[in-house]
């Protein structure tokens, strides 16, 4: 841990500061390979932003509708959800973050040049990595990655994530992610865990149960995976220009959101 306790404005405002330092010198020790051509200038070879967002691309079926598109389910709310929470992260920080999102399969090498990790609707889309994939996850992980999984609901769907889990951090334990945990502390204070509905829970439709905070830790405490159960996180980032989305939840999302870039780029 880098504090104890509730982080003080004056100390999150300080690690933010560093982030600069502190991304380019995890670059050289996170990444692997040749610079993917996405984040680096072809010129000069310098990285275009400080921060990009990566997104698994995994085997799923059929697709699901978002503003008028069907997207496979690992890409349910793109590209909206990036267009509005990547400004935020740079707004609410000095972190460079680039325009869009990365999109990559788990045997794909570049994933090791990306310390976040978002996994989105892996019940619907019926994530099940294969054993070579559950490797690279596995190795990704253990060495300083930080995945975020998010907009899975309900009893049918945990076991998704519970199998997926099992293959690849095999005997590590899904836990409640506790208050006092750095990740909810590390900018924002997040005490208040309100659940964050998607835009189809604002029309009608039925939550399907209460929400959960959970993940997984490593040997050091520190935390690989965390579990967005019964929350849409990136639903509020899709909809925040949507009158018909309350502005609160979006505002939820972002200070998740941004709790999350920074405890990934310093962990």
């Amino acid at each position: 841990m880098l504090l104890k306790g509730r982080t003080s404005r004056l100390a999150a405002v300080a690690i933010v500061a560093s982030l600069g330092f502190l991304a380019a010198a995890s670059a050289q020790r996170f990444g692997r390979g040749a610079p993917p051509p996405e984040i680096h200038d072809r010129a000069t070879g310098v990285p275009q932003a400080e921060f990009h967002m990566a997104r698994l691309a995994y085997s799923t079926r059929g697709c699901a509708g978002s503003r008028g598109r069907c997207n496979t389910w690992w890409a349910i709310d793109y590209p909206s959800a990036e267009l509005h929470f990547l400004p935020a992260v740079e707004r609410l920080t000095r972190i460079s973050v680039s325009d869009d999102s990365i999109h990559l399969e788990a045997v794909d090498a570049r994933l090791f040049d990306h310390p976040w990790l978002f996994v989105q609707q892996i019940g619907q889309g019926y994530w099940n990595p294969s054993v070579r994939e559950a490797e690279l996850l596995r190795e990704y992980l253990l060495r300083g990655g930080f995945m975020v999984v998010d907009d899975f609901h309900g009893d049918r769907e945990w076991p998704v994530l519970r199998n997926a889990m099992a293959q690849i951090l095999p005997g590590r334990s899904i836990v409640d992610i506790p208050d006092d945990d750095m990740l909810m502390q590390i900018l924002f204070s997040l005490d208040n865990r309100t659940q964050i509905p998607g835009q189809r829970h604002i029309w009608g439709q039925r939550m399907q149960g209460p929400p959960r905070w959970a993940g997984i830790y490593d040997d050091d405490d520190r935390l690989m995976v965390a579990i967005n159960f019964n929350i849409d996180m990136g639903d509020a980032w899709e909809h925040a220009d949507d009158p018909g989305y309350p502005a609160p939840m979006t505002g939820t999302a972002y200070r998740f959101g941004v709790n999350y870039v920074i405890y990934a780029m310093t962990h």
